[in-house]
């Protein structure tokens, strides 16, 4: 029976780089605001760079390391919610730009659970014994999203992206996962809204930026993620303490804090960067744990556990638990 196993890892982002300070010359804002309640000190802004650029940076990052060639590939898989377009996929224009010419491609949007739900989709394809290796890549730049004069939302966001490849394994690394969903609740987090425009419907107002019920978001993840989390825990094939680092999504320190402290974990042991980047949605725990191998915390030789947690938008939750 075949399984998946992450084999590699990378990531990129832009380089121009704004500062809590740049934004405060801005807005009514400040370092220390912002700081003190998100943990957010700077973040990458792209200049010229799009989504599928972005994206293909990281892919062609993944080839060579693992030294494949592009035609070897068999799917990538791009969790965004910022896409270059709604047609092509930003996951088509990544297969057009590294030359994946036999990989199927397709996008998935789940917010900043997207990564998770992307690995998970994609980890059940080579599951299937039809395909052998593909990439799964979170990708976004929500600056073109941002409404650059609220400062509820303009501090916390970033672009950037980050992926694995994904290969077929004798052994199984996949432990155990859950993934949510709850649409009642998508209004307290949204973006993009395109209202209706033919000439025989009754026009709606588009909502083009990001919004956001910082509150209930807040809530939402101490809450309803920490919950999953620990139901997860209570059935999963290790111990707890067995498990090397938990990789939550990156949208605010103290929520990393709060969630620790509910699963009783050390804090130690849940990694952060948004300090670095902001909330980069779908990439912000695929740039984390490649910057996690580059440090050396993540050895990718099969000898640890580590849990990757997304939730955000939709509203949507998930949770995987892998040996990597």
């Amino acid at each position: 029976m075949a399984f998946a196993k992450i084999t590699q890892v990378a990531h990129y982002s832009p380089t121009q780089v704004i500062s809590n300070q740049d934004l405060s010359e801005r807005m009514d804002t400040s370092d220390e605001w912002i700081a003190s309640r998100t943990g957010i000190r700077k973040r990458h802004i792209s200049q010229t760079e799009t989504t599928s650029d972005l994206a293909a940076e990281v892919a062609k990052r993944l080839l060579k390391k693992s030294g494949l060639a592009a035609e070897q590939l068999d799917f990538i898989f791009v969790a965004t919610i910022s896409p270059d377009s709604m047609m092509p996929s930003t996951a088509a224009r990544v297969q057009a730009k590294v030359g994946a010419d036999k990989a199927f491609a397709f996008d998935v949007t789940a917010a900043c659970s997207g990564f998770v739900f992307a690995l998970a989709t994609a980890e059940k394809f080579i599951r299937s014994g039809q395909y052998k290796r593909g990439l799964v890549i979170g990708s976004e730049t929500l600056s073109k999203v941002i409404d650059w004069e609220d400062r509820t939302t303009a501090v916390l966001f970033g672009d950037g992206a980050g992926g694995v490849l994904l290969e077929s394994s004798e052994q199984q690394t996949f432990l155990a996962e859950s993934l949510y969903t709850d649409g009642s609740r998508g209004e307290v987090l949204q973006s993009s809204f395109v209202g209706l425009s033919s000439p025989y419907s009754n026009k709606e107002v588009d909502h083009k930026y990001l919004s956001m019920d910082g509150r209930a978001v807040f809530d939402f993840a101490i809450r309803d993620v920490a919950k999953s989390i620990q139901s997860l825990l209570a059935t999963a094939p290790v111990a707890v303490d067995e498990i090397d680092y938990f990789f939550l999504h990156q949208a605010n320190d103290r929520i990393l804090d709060k969630i620790a402290k509910k699963i009783g974990v050390p804090r130690e042991k849940l990694p952060a960067n948004m300090m670095e980047y902001g909330n980069t949605s779908a990439a912000s725990i695929p740039i984390l744990l490649s910057e996690c191998v580059d440090q050396g915390l993540i050895k990718l030789d099969g000898s640890q556990t580590i849990l990757l947690s997304g939730f955000g938008g939709g509203l949507t939750w998930g949770t995987l638990l892998v040996t990597i």
